[in-house]
């Protein structure tokens, strides 16, 4: 998941390993000092993105091991958190996302970060996600685990009951609470946002599935018209997509980081939602929820 944090817009606030990551690897703004065994790991969560799918799995269980095995050393939590981020990006299988939990889990029993005063690290915030929302297996004895998972469910209680209009690129306006009666599907997204590029095809080809039986996909971007107008032109997406300039629905949904979607069922029930990327199977899996199969 991308954050929307500035001034890259990009990884989990606090994970500042991915940060360099994705703006170059050990750029010579990087002052990190890698030991042997850590350079390898660094390396392959740079090129993590570029493998095939299937190679990617095997990759990030085996990264996991890795990261658990190492000494105990300041940026084995940060290893840990950055494969993490970018495990949740598609579907790699439960298997593969356990190994990824529990070696976060592992780094911060053995280093656990002193967080600000009144909130969880969010290190801890990516391991309650991985609780929460991707049920995962994972504890920690420590009271920030517990602000948390406490702030994950506050956070969820705020998305069931927010309500926004706003009008689509083709000036059609859409209520969210006038659409009870059918199931709808909330998708928070960026043209500057590569997993959210990656799964606009297959909720695209979901909404044309499923339109016809009450499905609504409606997807928001913080973006001027200027950028978000051609791509959709560009790339023929069909379903409505919404401008949120000002952030106010993003704000209202407490959007941190995307791409990040919520569904919704017939009766406005709130019953699934994604922490990130999701493939075509995954969201089927979300609308199965909603009862549209």
């Amino acid at each position: 998941m991308l954050s929307l944090v500035s001034p890259l817009r990009s990884g989990v606030p606090g994970i500042f390993l991915l940060l360099f990551l994705l703006a170059g690897f050990l750029s010579a703004q990087d002052k990190t000092v890698w030991s042997d065994q850590e350079k390898p790991i660094v390396e392959q969560l740079h090129r993590l993105r570029k493998l095939d799918d299937t190679v990617r799995v095997q990759t990030t269980k085996n990264l996991a091991l890795q990261i658990r095995q190492l000494p105990v050393v300041p940026n084995k939590l940060q290893l840990a958190g950055a494969l993490a981020n970018l495990s949740t990006e598609g579907d790699f299988g439960r298997d593969t996302l356990q190994e990824v939990t529990t070696t976060l889990a592992a780094a911060l029993r053995e280093q656990p970060p002193a967080g600000k005063p009144g909130e969880p690290d969010p290190l801890y915030e990516e391991l309650a996600s991985l609780v929460r929302h991707e049920h995962m297996q994972a504890s920690s004895d420590n009271p920030q685990f517990a602000a948390a998972m406490a702030k994950l469910e506050s956070d969820d209680a705020k998305r069931q009951n927010a309500d926004f209009t706003l009008t689509d690129l083709q000036g059609k306006p859409w209520h969210l609470q006038d659409l009870k009666g059918k199931v709808v599907l909330v998708n928070f997204w960026a043209t500057w946002c590569p997993p959210c590029r990656k799964e606009m095809p297959d909720l695209d080809a979901l909404y044309n599935k499923f339109k016809d039986q009450g499905f609504v996909v409606l997807a928001i971007s913080d973006e001027e018209s200027a950028k978000v107008t051609p791509y959709i032109a560009e790339h023929k997406i069909s379903y409505p997509v919404m401008l949120d300039p000002g952030r106010k629905v993003n704000d209202a949904f407490i959007v941190e980081g995307i791409p990040k979607s919520f569904v919704y069922d017939r009766s406005g029930k709130m019953v699934a939602q994604s922490i990130d990327m999701r493939t075509k199977n995954q969201f089927l899996g979300m609308l199965a929820q909603a009862g549209l199969q």
